[in-house]
């Protein structure tokens, strides 16, 4: 097999540093580490954002190196080496068709990115005139592509029940499961699943953390045992309806992909942006490993022949393009970030309204500004134009569901024109082969209640806006693509390049609109709702960072704002940590409350009495952190002791 090192990156990667912080940091997954390139974030304006995120995702790209020589990255050898195993194994399936199937899975974005490939792979083959051979599971089912359902990725049990469902009958079934943090136990289930099922069913892991860090599902254990447990590893223990842990699960299918009997690409990218922010660059990776070995596989067996590292290198260099084109349009995605960031300052909307699959990036990143910022459903949301009849398993599920559940072309026509007004921002996302008559139609309608409209448009060499609807738009991002690709599948490469560019540039727009609000302390997420297992132990964590109290004193202080106003009686310490997220899920700004009623010594009350004559959250925090009236009798950074997480 070729050297990667003969081909060169087209793209400048800073050099890799450290990737955790003194401290606490060391004991932490990569996905929930601090990113030291952002960790002053919050200070940061416009154009910096851009230019800090920007440099985040290229270390999707970066090869190891020496500083950081013991983490596999996407073009190591090993990666490269089980990429080309199992695009062979898809190529399986596709050779003999009757009875095989292709199952993406994963909860949360994971499962956004899922029912997205699935949808382009499935177009790809019916372009061929095949018989689509892909699936996409996602926890909680259709709704949770559309609306932000996080706690469903908690149970085991939920992702071996809707995997038996859409296996049913089948011969053989490549499951590949996506859990960014390797913390997912709606995949874990359906990994051990598979594993115990070899005749039909392989398992295909797909995560960004090292084998060694993958996180425990541990909902079940009350918080009363949990504090006296303060020396065990919880990134070792049960999942709360399953007997095995993830890491032994994980190590358990290593050991069988000598085999070829099951395998985990696990590469590692860095840590996030905005920490833990799996939306971010570990939806993206996901994207560009997944479409890489996933194309590589069609492209090679028309051909009648294996797939190969060459092939997969020559794939991963359109992405690593596509980073260099995307970023090159830095000062007009500042420029739409300060409009958005001054819609929601003024408590307005921002719709973002994109054509065919680009609708679907929109939905997502609408979706996930939820229980990232706190945020409303209403505050950002994304809309499809276009035909989505086939996309989904279950299109039932989606109607007359309520308003979070609307994000077709009728939807928007009916209930979000007629109730526009100035003060809301519409980003309008498409490319110049959709119908530009269909767009031209809607921007002048949405032109009569707000000038505040801007596009994102994707063209090729050769293509122009027509000068009619160039200008309704006060500014345009217009991404120019190189026309490389001849062959029916090239135009795929094309397709997830668009995607990935407009996923990056809205990503970091919502992103730094939430941060120029104040919604962000340093590069840490202050105001996440806690929806499921994963965001409670980030709750935490945060809450003993920045305070330096205690744990015993951050897990009651947390559970006492859980609980508000109900007293926090011994039966519900002793509840499973799954009841605490069930009460805490709706609640709004549980870990900013508890944070400051940690750090002024104070009631719940006179915490939410500090929090509300702040200007922001953040602020409240930060004059909290450096004021007079603070208490605090240790370092953060030393107190958190790594059994925690």
């Amino acid at each position: 097999m070729p050297s990667t090192k003969r081909f060169q990156h087209v793209i400048e990667t800073p050099e890799p540093g450290k990737w955790e912080l003194s401290g606490y940091e060391a004991a932490l997954p990569i996905t929930e580490k601090s990113n030291p390139l952002t960790q002053d974030l919050d200070k940061a304006d416009a154009e910096q954002i851009v230019r800090l995120l920007g440099q985040c995702d290229a270390e999707i790209f970066q090869e190891e190196g020496q500083i950081m020589p013991t983490y596999q990255r996407l073009y190591s050898e090993s990666v490269l080496t089980t990429m080309v195993q199992v695009a062979g194994k898809v190529q399986e399936v596709l050779k003999e068709p009757e009875g095989g199937l292709v199952v993406l899975s994963g909860g949360g974005t994971s499962g956004r990115m899922a029912f997205l490939m699935s949808v382009s792979f499935n177009q790809l083959m019916k372009g061929l005139g095949q018989k689509p051979l892909y699936t996409y599971l996602i926890a909680g089912g259709d709704r949770s592509v559309v609306a932000s359902r996080e706690g469903t990725e908690d149970s085991a049990l939920h992702g071996i029940e809707e995997l038996k469902k859409v296996a049913a009958g089948k011969k053989r079934v490549i499951v590949i499961g996506i859990s960014v943090g390797l913390s997912a136990p709606f995949v874990a289930g359906q990994m051990d699943y598979c594993m115990d099922n070899p005749a039909i069913f392989l398992p295909v892991l797909v995560g960004f953390n090292p084998v060694n860090m993958a996180r425990c599902g541990a909902s079940y254990l009350a918080v009363s045992s949990f504090s006296r447990s303060c020396c065990s590893s919880l990134r070792n223990d049960p999942i709360e309806d399953w007997s095995s842990t993830f890491r032994q699960i994980a190590e358990r299918m290593q050991k069988l992909q000598e085999k070829q009997e099951a395998f985990v690409l696990n590469p590692a990218i860095g840590p996030e942006g905005l920490s833990g922010s799996s939306r971010m660059k570990g939806g993206s990776a996901t994207k560009i490993l997944l479409e890489t070995l996933l194309l590589a596989a069609h492209k090679t067996v028309d051909r009648g022949i294996a797939a190969s590292q060459r092939c997969l290198l020559e794939i991963l260099r359109t992405f690593e393009r596509a980073h260099q084109v995307t970023y090159s349009q830095s000062p007009k995605i500042a420029a739409l970030m300060k409009q958005a960031s001054s819609s929601l300052e003024k408590k307005g909307r921002v719709y973002l309204v994109g054509w065919q699959t680009l609708g679907i990036i929109a939905i997502m990143d609408g979706v996930e500004c939820i229980h990232t910022f706190g945020a409303d459903f209403q505050d950002v949301r994304g809309f499809l134009i276009g035909d989505h009849s086939d996309m989904f398993n279950q299109k039932a599920e989606l109607i007359n569901q309520g308003p979070q559940f609307c994000f077709s072309q009728e939807d928007f026509l009916t209930s979000i024109l007629p109730s526009l007004t100035e003060i809301d921002t519409v980003v309008f996302v498409f490319t110049l082969d959709d119908n530009l008559i269909e767009v031209q139609t809607l921007v002048e309608q949405v032109k009569e209640k707000t000038a505040n409209i801007q596009a994102l448009a994707h063209s090729t060499v050769g293509q122009s806006l027509p000068t009619p609807l160039k200008k309704l738009f006060p500014s345009i991002i217009s991404i120019m693509w190189p026309l490389l690709f001849f062959e029916y599948e090239g135009n795929f490469i094309q397709k997830f390049q668009h995607e990935l560019s407009t996923k990056w540039i809205l990503n970091t727009v919502s992103t730094g609109a939430h941060v120029l609000l104040g919604k962000i302390l340093q590069n840490h997420m202050l105001d996440l709702r806690i929806r499921n297992s994963k965001l409670f132990w980030r709750a935490l964590a945060m809450l003993q960072r920045f305070s330096g109290q205690p744990k015993a004193r951050c897990i009651e202080t947390l559970l006492q704002v859980i609980h508000f106003p109900q007293p926090l009686s011994d039966d519900i310490r002793a509840s499973p940590i799954s009841v605490h997220i069930q009460t805490a899920h709706e609640k709004e700004q549980v870990i900013p409350i508890a944070l400051l009623s940690l750090l002024f010594l104070c009631s719940i009350p006179e915490a939410q009495v500090h929090l509300a004559a702040a200007p922001s959250v953040c602020e409240a925090v930060r004059s909290a952190l450096t004021g007079p009236g603070r208490k605090r009798s240790v370092d953060p950074l030393e107190s958190l002791e790594p059994a925690l997480l």
